[in-house]
């Protein structure tokens, strides 16, 4: 299956200006082998949302809020970025340990 991106462009706009993050650069975080992905409890109500919490392009450990959506007939997922910023400290400790063997 062929994975593809999209996001709104003035959310896009509005996320770089609150959090110094673009949606571009939280799209590379998918490409991260070492990235780990968890169901959003809190925040599927309306929609299956996922965070990802992977190292970006930039070198950036980011959490990345989105939505998955597959179309069998194309043979495609798209991945509707809504949100990302950079890792607090807890989140950044998280993915380093997990990157090396080490979580919990």
């Amino acid at each position: 299956m062929e994975i593809d991106f999209e996001w709104d462009e003035k959310k896009n706009e509005i996320n770089r200006k609150k959090h110094g993050v673009s949606f571009e650069e939280a799209k590379s975080c998918f490409e991260d082998d070492h990235a780990r992905v968890f169901f959003d409890v809190e925040h599927s109500k309306d929609e299956d949302r996922s965070i990802l919490i992977g190292l970006s392009s930039e070198l950036r450990t980011l959490i990345v809020v989105y939505t998955e959506r597959v179309n069998d007939d194309d043979d495609l997922i798209v991945n509707r970025i809504i949100s990302a910023r950079k890792a607090t400290k807890k989140e950044f400790q998280y993915y380093w340990n997990a990157r090396k063997g080490d979580e919990p």
